[in-house]
């Protein structure tokens, strides 16, 4: 009996902790889907509406969430690869890292005013010497930074498709720097996101100066744009269950269709709606990176 007792002694900490361990179940309060986005705007503005997403997707479904923001789209990536990530808005470029790395899934693709895809832009200066795309060819040309696929991966192919090689490359890092310099004369032209007008408004990366510079839109043409591309895609970790995918991918399309939802979309993501879609979806952005960087470097 008196070993009997010690037995129990010793071992039922080990079998309580044991209890402990057990992973909680996923969508839990313990244990909450967790669902990053992307720092591309303001950070307070994704914080507010973060949270105006965060109450709809708990009211609307049998889940806890916890919205966070990585300081860039790398960090979510790894997130997926630690399991510290179940769902995020991802742009283009970090989907294809993340599916590649991780095998996560694509369900949703932004839609911006209408289109499911994007285009990237090159601008030059109006009162310049650079008319055509074949201009560029031994002149200085400003992209936004190396991960970013409409302000470099997008208008990098568009030059070595048409065999035209700057002189010299610069990282300006934002889109509006990029526009800056073009407007500035730091460099002869550049490349960054392009939106087509809505309204008679300008929606392009030129709207991001337009402020500092209200005549940029006269003084910074359009030169040529890239071939279109998929829109930043709402993915998830590969192994989470399916039935959740398919409630949380749902109640993302109702949110999208509700005024609140709208808005709170627009500022964060830049979208006025989400559709359906696939991994197949982004196979023309594979082809595409695979020609600039093979082993996705």
């Amino acid at each position: 009996m008196k070993k009997l007792l010690l037995g129990m002694v010793l071992w039922g900490p080990v079998v309580l902790g044991g209890c402990h361990l057990k992973k909680d179940v996923l969508g839990t309060v313990e244990n909450p889907i967790k669902f990053h986005l992307v720092p591309a705007v303001d950070a307070k503005v994704l914080t507010d509406n973060s949270q105006i997403l965060k109450d709809y997707l708990e009211k609307n479904t049998p889940y806890k969430f916890q919205i966070t923001i990585p300081q860039n789209f790398v960090a979510v990536v790894e997130s997926f690869g630690t399991k510290r990530a179940d769902v995020a808005a991802i742009n283009t470029y970090g989907y294809y890292l993340a599916h590649k790395q991780y095998g996560v899934e694509a369900r949703l693709t932004v839609i911006r005013y209408g289109s499911a895809t994007y285009q990237s832009q090159f601008l030059a200066r109006a009162d310049g010497k650079i008319k055509t795309l074949n201009d560029l060819q031994g002149k200085k040309v400003a992209f936004v930074d190396p991960a970013s696929t409409s302000g470099y991966l997008l208008p990098l192919k568009t030059l070595k498709d048409r065999k035209i090689e700057p002189k010299d490359t610069v990282f300006a890092m934002k889109h509006d720097s990029v526009v800056t310099m073009i407007y500035q004369g730091q460099v002869d032209a550049g490349a960054t996101y392009y939106s087509p007008p809505q309204n008679g408004q300008l929606e392009d990366a030129r709207r991001l100066v337009k402020t500092q510079y209200p005549d940029v839109e006269q003084k910074v043409k359009i030169i040529e744009l890239s071939e279109p591309i998929p829109n930043d895609p709402i993915v998830f970790r590969k192994d989470m269950p399916e039935e959740m995918k398919e409630k949380i991918v749902d109640t993302l399309l109702q949110f999208a269709a509700t005024p609140e939802g709208q808005k709170s979309l627009d500022l964060m993501l830049g979208a006025t709606n989400l559709k359906k879609s696939t991994d197949s979806d982004y196979d023309s952005v594979r082809e595409m990176l695979s020609t600039l960087a093979p082993e996705g470097k």
